[in-house]
């Protein structure tokens, strides 16, 4: 089996869920309909190192949300799939398109539709505040909440294990 770091070497595409990783899982609702959520800036930036090393985006969320549309489409992120309660036959369709194949993908979720992709991907991994049935099964879990930095953090483990953190972090001094 596989350690950490030569997983991340294959890697070639990041998968996030959006709600209760992206943000905290909380769902806000003003009196007249529209909804909102707060996301973290150091999750972006950590999106936007692993683009930077050629890593691709992708977000796969069982939700529709014109907030969460602004924001993929803010970071840039290359492949969005909305409203699809069945994860991994979402990210199946994005791996025929891009030819990558499932040991080439890191995965962070944090409920049970997000699970058979989890238990899939190359990294599997689930935030702090998963069910405790997906960390199960998880291959990791991060150490901060989702919306609360666990983004940045399998980002960065990711970069890390690859041996590119330090230089992009370097090109902030």
């Amino acid at each position: 089996m596989l350690n950490f770091a030569e997983r991340a070497k294959k890697i070639k595409l990041a998968v996030f869920d959006v709600d209760g990783v992206m943000t905290d899982g909380r769902l806000y609702f003003l009196p007249d309909g529209t909804e909102f959520k707060t996301f973290n800036t150091l999750d972006g930036l950590g999106i936007k190192m692993l683009m930077q090393v050629g890593i691709q985006v992708a977000v796969i969320t069982g939700r529709s949300s014109i907030v969460v549309e602004n924001r993929v489409k803010n970071l840039g992120i290359q492949h969005y799939f909305h409203g699809r309660e069945d994860k991994l036959t979402a990210l199946d369709e994005l791996l025929a398109k891009t030819s990558f194949s499932h040991e080439q993908v890191a995965y962070l979720g944090d409920d049970l539709p997000d699970l058979p992709a989890i238990r899939k991907a190359g990294i599997g991994m689930a935030v702090a505040n998963a069910n405790d049935f997906v960390k199960q099964h998880a291959l990791a879990t991060t150490v901060a909440k989702g919306g609360k930095g666990a983004v940045r953090e399998f980002c960065e483990r990711i970069l890390l294990a690859r041996g590119q953190l330090e230089a992009l972090q370097q090109q902030y001094l």
